[in-house]
């Protein structure tokens, strides 16, 4: 698998931004902000107005890769947002590792929002909860990261740097951006969301490359590391965002509670009278599946769509 950075990628998001520039009227040609959307959040597409308002197909953009997840669409719409008229994109869906894609891929679309100008990302995913206060449905702002991959060499940045984007070694622990975060539990606050029954949190997400749900082992071992989610997607965005000098507000959806507790032994009192079909629902109790990301999006979509849409607002007046 390669994992090396594309000597050709300046050269390949140029090539790419020229034909987006082409398709667009001369107001979303340069989107300050630009929102990746994970499984089941591609309805904060429905926070652009009506016009002007462009959506184009990943299938139909140069050097895009194609998402094959369900519940990534796979489109980029451009438009305005808010009484400010922020010129904005959301890509709905992205690649990930696991479908085969190198991380030049993974991170393409991050490196085309660098050339078009854009200043700050915010990007979603849906996640799987270790921190046992959270509940299916909170929204976690992130504060930091867990790279599991990058510990094995699978960065994004690895190969020759395009000083272009960025430095050689560009420091992480200012990543996610302080002041976005502020903003963030402030309009949480002023949208009313705090007297309802959906939380949200500031918390650690751990990146592993999927597609393969957590074991109960890896589960635990996370959690001690500090972890609280884990999910497949985003830290390769965010480094090459930080990498580029874009600030990055990030947000996961916890659509499911991972299991932390060990499994039964063989040998336990509990289960020796239980028939196989008993064993299998006790083993799976708690098990993670895709279906319940989706649902689960779906039932957040309305709060999260209402926090972005007020977050940019009081953004564009930054």
């Amino acid at each position: 698998m390669d994992v090396v950075t594309n000597p050709k990628t300046l050269e390949l998001a140029n090539e790419t931004v020229s034909y987006l520039k082409s398709q667009l009227p001369e107001t979303l040609q340069k989107p300050r902000v630009a929102i990746v959307c994970g499984s089941g959040l591609g309805g904060l597409a429905d926070t652009i107005e009506a016009e002007p308002k462009v959506e184009l197909s990943y299938s139909n953009i140069p050097n895009f890769p194609q998402s094959t997840v369900q519940g990534h669409a796979g489109k980029v719409v451009f438009g305005l947002m808010g009484e400010q008229k922020l010129p904005v994109a959301v890509f709905v869906g992205r690649a990930h590792f696991y479908e085969g894609h190198s991380m030049h891929l993974v991170t393409f679309a991050t490196r085309v929002c660098k050339v078009l100008g854009v200043e700050t990302m915010i990007v979603t995913n849906a996640a799987g909860g270790l921190n046992e206060s959270y509940a299916v449905g909170d929204i976690v702002c992130l504060n930091d990261h867990l790279n599991l991959p990058g510990f094995a060499g699978i960065n994004p940045l690895r190969g020759p740097n395009i000083d272009e984007f960025g430095v050689r070694f560009p420091p992480l622990s200012d990543a996610y951006d302080l002041e976005l975060r502020r903003l963030t539990h402030r309009a949480w606050k002023k949208l009313g969301l705090d007297q309802q029954k959906r939380r949200l949190h500031e918390g650690v997400y751990a990146y592993l490359v999927g597609p393969t749900y957590e074991t109960r082992a890896e589960c635990r071992m996370l959690r001690t590391m500090g972890a609280d989610l884990v999910g497949m997607s985003t830290v390769p965005e965010i480094v090459v965002a930080r990498h580029a000098g874009m600030r990055v507000l990030a947000f996961s959806l916890v659509t499911n509670c991972a299991v932390l507790e060990a499994g039964p032994k063989g040998y336990d009192e509990a289960i020796q009278a239980m028939s196989k079909e008993e064993l299998h629902d006790f083993l799976s109790k708690g098990k993670a599946n895709h279906q319940e990301v989706l649902d689960a999006g779906r039932e957040a979509a309305k709060d999260m769509q209402a926090l972005v849409k007020q977050i940019l607002c009081e953004y564009a007046e930054i």
